[in-house]
């Protein structure tokens, strides 16, 4: 059980938890305004976009929530100084966060102190007043990979580690996953859980887990939950699954 973070009872709680994606190739900045509008009218903490559209989004957020953008993204297979390039780049145009891929071959290969180098070169691209993800792909990762992937990226610097693009073949988040990367870190580093969240149950069981944020696409259908919780009853905090 997250005791920092009890599971959200209000559609108002669980939104603050939220970056509402929209990381789409075919995506137009009239999505982009869409997803923005839709966002603030949900009292999202954020919105999360493709690099090309960070300055877009933040003249949309006119202040009204954080931007959000990736890195080295979907893949992780890009040199360090580039991923650091366009870090700064978004950084440059807005953003508040930037969410990093690691090369998940590396760290298959037990190149733990690559990932590290990795993140580091992102980590210094990214000003401290910013924040910065780390995804791992846990999905595609072992136990023991997951473990030595999140301490790699904890002493990078970074401020959270993130399960999932949501575009990996092997999956998305899992709540055996979040409670590892939850243990592991201890409370110093952030968790999103993205990938695959899709319902009230999963994002309250996440949070349960141990996830302080959620990627999330299908923001609005999540948040109805509640309203389809509340015939006499309180919300449901049952686990969901993936």
């Amino acid at each position: 059980m997250n005791a920092d973070h009890p599971t959200p009872t209000t559609r108002a709680e669980l939104a603050r938890y939220v970056d509402h994606t929209l990381l789409k190739p075919e995506a137009t900045s009239a999505d982009v305004t869409a997803l923005v509008e839709e966002g603030a009218g949900l009292g999202v903490f954020s919105v999360c976009v493709s690099p090309t559209f960070v300055a877009h989004a933040v003249e949309a957020a006119a202040g009204r929530l954080a931007v959000a953008t990736v890195c080295g993204f979907p893949s992780g297979k890009h040199a360090s100084d580039v991923k650091a390039a366009e870090a700064a780049r978004s950084v440059l145009d807005g953003a508040d966060e930037v969410d990093m891929v690691i090369d998940v071959g590396v760290a298959k290969a037990g190149g733990f102190d690559l990932v590290q180098a990795d993140v580091a070169a992102v980590r210094a691209a990214v000003p401290a007043d910013k924040v910065l993800k780390v995804i791992i792909e846990s999905a595609a990762l072992s136990d023991g990979e997951v473990v030595e992937v999140c301490r790699a990226a904890e002493a990078a610097g970074a401020d959270f580690v993130k399960t999932s693009t949501g575009f990996h073949p092997t999956g998305g988040a899992s709540v055996h996953a979040v409670e590892l990367m939850a243990r592991t870190v201890g409370g110093r580093l952030g968790i999103k859980a993205s990938g695959g969240v899709r319902t009230l149950a999963d994002a309250q069981a996440m949070i349960t887990a141990g996830a302080t944020r959620l990627g999330l696409s299908g923001t609005a259908a999540v948040l109805a939950g509640f309203d389809e919780s509340t015939a006499g009853d309180a919300p449901s905090t049952a686990d969901g699954g993936y």
